[in-house]
């Protein structure tokens, strides 16, 4: 009778290094109880990670310091397993694109549900969640790419996403400054007309940040194709919505940017 070990020796074998509950059940001779009884200890036995019930990882010797290998790894599998579309964005997406300055141990991942946000070892996984009907506008394969790993393919937004993405989420990007550095290493890669027809699903303010951002890293071609998005604003909004004045007056005081309809209440600070 096959074991547990036998079986996740067998997938490793094929290079696959994940398996869920029912696949191992439909595998081996096992009743649920004893399954999940092998399982657990496993997991005791750092063999085994579970990120999601019912959802397993396989863990090789160099993965055990990290506690889990790097999410790129299986995220694709695990949310094929939970039926739910997905796109890997902010600071992660946008080192792939080529925002050296960008490094972190948190992955982000934007979806069209609401779902908890989970650490598994050193790594911590972080939804953000976008209206499922903007979702669908726009996680298509011309504004999404492809993260290889020795695993596999995973979704990564676009360059164009990736922009409309850290200023739409800019507090969980590290801030106003951080996404002005991200608009100043990737945005040149952008497509004008791609961006354009993508910023349609955001919200007006967010398409207004980026555009005033790329005009200040000097991605003219780019911002100019969001002006079209001021004409419908209606009122003149902060720049930066958490940096908030210790004295309410001063607030008056900010520089009025008339182009992207803007109070400029943070100064964008970027390395060269």
């Amino acid at each position: 009778m096959a074991t547990l070990d036998s079986y996740l020796d067998d997938l490793l074998s094929r290079g696959r290094a994940y398996f869920s509950g029912d696949e191992a059940l439909a595998a081996l001779d096992l009743k649920p109880a004893a399954l999940a009884a092998a399982i657990t200890r496993s997991i005791k036995k750092r063999r085994l990670a579970n990120p999601r019930h019912g959802f397993y990882l396989i863990l090789r010797p160099e993965d055990r310091i990290a506690g889990a290998p790097d999410p790129v790894k299986w995220i694709d599998p695990l949310m094929k397993h939970q039926g739910i579309d997905y796109r890997i964005s902010l600071l992660r997406a946008a080192a792939f694109h080529g925002s050296s300055h960008q490094a972190t141990m948190v992955f982000q991942i934007v979806v069209p549900r609401q779902l908890r946000d989970f650490d598994l070892g050193r790594h911590r996984v972080q939804f953000l969640y976008q209206a499922a009907e903007s979702f669908s506008q726009i996680n298509t394969p011309k504004l999404v790419s492809k993260m290889k790993s020795d695993t596999g393919f995973a979704n990564v937004a676009g360059v164009e996403l990736t922009l409309l993405d850290c200023v739409r989420y800019f507090h969980k990007a590290a801030g106003i400054n951080a996404v002005a550095q991200i608009a100043k290493d990737i945005g040149a890669k952008a497509n004008p007309r791609s961006l354009a027809k993508a910023a349609a699903a955001y919200e007006n303010s967010a398409v207004r940040r980026l555009g005033y951002l790329l005009d200040q890293v000097g991605h003219g071609r780019q911002a100019h194709a969001l002006e079209p998005f001021v004409k419908r604003a209606k009122t003149m909004l902060p720049l930066d919505p958490a940096a908030k004045p210790i004295v309410a007056a001063l607030a008056q005081a900010h520089e009025r940017n008339a182009k992207w309809k803007l109070m400029i209440n943070e100064k964008v600070e970027i390395t060269e």
